[in-house]
């Protein structure tokens, strides 16, 4: 199974009011995960979408365990805890720069054509992506 590691600087907008980040903002972490994971396996989401093709999340599953704070470093890690070449779950695990676990998380897609919203085999269409996927996913 591959873990892609992506750090983020906690910004001072992404926080509220009682000064720890604002929960929707894991949710762009957890892009920049799955992006950084995409990349770390040769591919670019960007091109996919030239091709007319997106990935809607289907489903989000988020825990928080212990809040990020402005000035601190998020390490979000990200890894295919699901794949069946139509739809796959990736799971999260943010840590704080102090190695503690504040977020867990799985968020599910599917990938369709953009004209219809209509599924696409991704095994069918992206053999390249798919046989990447099937070696990284978690066993």
């Amino acid at each position: 199974m591959h873990i892609s590691k992506k750090e983020v600087e906690v910004r001072y907008a992404e926080t509220d009011q009682m000064g720890v980040v604002y929960h929707a903002n894991y949710l762009v972490w957890m892009e920049l995960g799955r992006t950084q994971l995409i990349e770390d396996l040769g591919f670019r989401y960007a091109d996919m979408e030239k091709d007319g093709i997106i990935s809607p999340v289907m489903d989000i599953e988020i825990s928080y365990k212990k809040p990020l704070r402005y000035g601190q470093k998020a390490i979000v890690h990200t890894w295919i805890d699901h794949y069946d070449g139509l739809r796959v779950t990736y799971g999260y695990e943010i840590f704080t720069d102090e190695q503690e676990l504040a977020v867990t998380a799985l968020s599910k897609h599917v990938c369709v054509k953009k004209s219809n919203f209509r599924p696409i085999s991704v095994k069918k269409l992206y053999p390249d992506w798919h046989a990447a996927y099937e070696k990284a996913k978690k066993d």
